[in-house]
């Protein structure tokens, strides 16, 4: 009798494991389609934006604007997620995600026929309601923590990382593909004539259409986690920010959320263009480079980023990511001094010397800002209460989100007077992080 009930106790026991993990890949899966749209968007934005005819600084407010609305949402996502529950969030962002990036991609025909005001608008407004329904990745986070012990926490968060990192392996390179001549080229003799075809409207409508398929896998296969549900009493995002400022263990955690995030959104609106002037990178060429970047993004989130955690401390870990991305930042800077001609003489001319600083950028890069995401997201959830995990990783992301707010136009402005300045300013702003994590 007692050996029938250690194998049905056994049994169920690699049931629930079964369940918890399949219920991991699925919202793993679900963040990996979102982001894939979004992934298909950075290559062409910085050389959308100049199409208009307008200065570097609107790519810095492009981006402001996408950050200012999660800024907004997540909080709101996260607490109706944990009043209301996590799938129908999920549902609804991922929708509208869709309608955004279909908006983004008419913004320029828009603008040929309305004016150059109007089509900005368009596609100033696309991208707030993107931002919006970004918010969503506080809500897969809340998953995650719904459904595994604190053991498996820091690895399934990880593989949310690792969406991230192959939504930026795939989704530049698409986009690259897409905007490639021999592609819009092509796409113009088989759409039909009321369909914009342009280096621009095709990765848009690609990120439309990937949205709605995670639109479609979350209604079809996402199952609502089995949990308590505690109606909270309303609060706005204001309050709840002064409530994990007022905590001594999300205190640290959210303003490094926030610090870290100014100096990685600094660089990252700049990358391309930076890119575009000093390497002479066009879109394709940019979102092959960025595919690199998240290919060691899948292998530092999904493997490297995990294991380490569980061997040294995940305090550790953020540690090193905060000295890693500090050093990227000072390579960027540096980066042009190495020069674009051949480093071999008789070698492959595309091999240069700030090709090679480039490529170690990208590995210290994706290492840092991997191990500062996915670190500071398990610490978030090892400091919340069990019915609060969805409205902590809510104030967090927006903590992060106000960083990506503040930090693409300061840094689009300094660019446009000294290149460098936005890269060597966010390595600086490392310094305080390391300290509030040094106990």
């Amino acid at each position: 009798m007692a050996s029938t009930q250690a194998a049905t106790s056994e049994q169920a026991e690699l049931a629930t494991s079964s369940g918890t993990r399949r219920r991991v890949a699925v919202v793993v899966g679900i963040v990996f389609i979102d982001l894939l749209g979004f992934g298909i968007i950075i290559p062409i934005l910085p050389f959308y934006v100049r199409s208009f005819g307008v200065s570097d600084v609107f790519i810095g407010l492009l981006a402001a604007a996408y950050s200012v609305a999660q800024f907004g949402a997540a909080p709101v996502l996260g607490r109706i997620s944990d009043e209301r529950g996590r799938r129908p969030v999920l549902m609804l962002s991922v929708g509208v995600a869709g309608v955004a990036w279909i908006l983004f991609g008419f913004a320029a025909e828009i603008g040929a026929a309305l004016g150059v005001t109007v089509g900005l608008v368009v596609l100033f407004s696309a991208r707030l309601l993107a931002g919006a329904a970004g918010g969503n990745i506080a809500t897969a986070q809340a998953y995650i923590a719904d459904v595994t012990t604190p053991a498996e926490r820091t690895g399934a968060l990880g593989l949310v990382g690792a969406a991230f990192g192959l939504g930026f392996v795939f989704g530049p390179a698409i986009g690259g593909l897409l905007a490639s001549d021999t592609v819009v080229s092509t796409a113009r003799t088989l759409l039909p004539g009321f369909i914009p075809v342009t280096p621009f409207s095709l990765p848009s409508f690609a990120a439309a259409g990937f949205s709605f398929l995670a639109l479609g896998a979350t209604a079809v296969v996402l199952k609502e986690p089995d949990r308590i549900r505690t109606p909270a009493r309303r609060v706005t995002f204001v309050e709840q920010f002064r409530t994990a400022l007022a905590d001594q263990t999300l205190r640290p955690l959210v303003i490094g959320f926030f610090l870290t995030s100014l100096a990685f959104a600094g660089m990252t609106v700049m990358f391309v263009p930076f890119l575009a002037d000093f390497f002479g990178y066009d879109a394709t060429a940019a979102a092959i480079f960025l595919a690199y970047i998240g290919a060691l993004g899948i292998v530092n989130q999904g493997v490297l980023i995990g294991w380490l955690s569980r061997r040294v401390g995940v305090r550790y870990v953020v540690r090193a990511g905060v000295v890693s991305l500090f050093l990227a930042l000072v390579l960027l800077a540096v980066s042009p001094l190495a020069g674009t001609t051949a480093l071999f003489s008789g070698g492959p001319g595309w091999v240069t010397g700030g090709l090679v600083v480039l490529v170690a950028f990208g590995a210290l890069a994706s290492f840092g800002n991997g191990a500062i995401t996915v670190g500071l997201a398990a610490l978030v959830s090892e400091g919340a209460t069990d019915d609060g995990q969805g409205a902590a990783f809510g104030v967090t992301q927006s903590a992060g989100s106000l960083g990506r707010t503040v930090g693409p136009p300061l840094a689009a402005a300094a660019y446009v007077v000294v290149y460098w300045s936005p890269f060597v300013a966010g390595a600086l702003l490392l310094v305080p992080v390391a300290l509030l994590l040094r106990r």
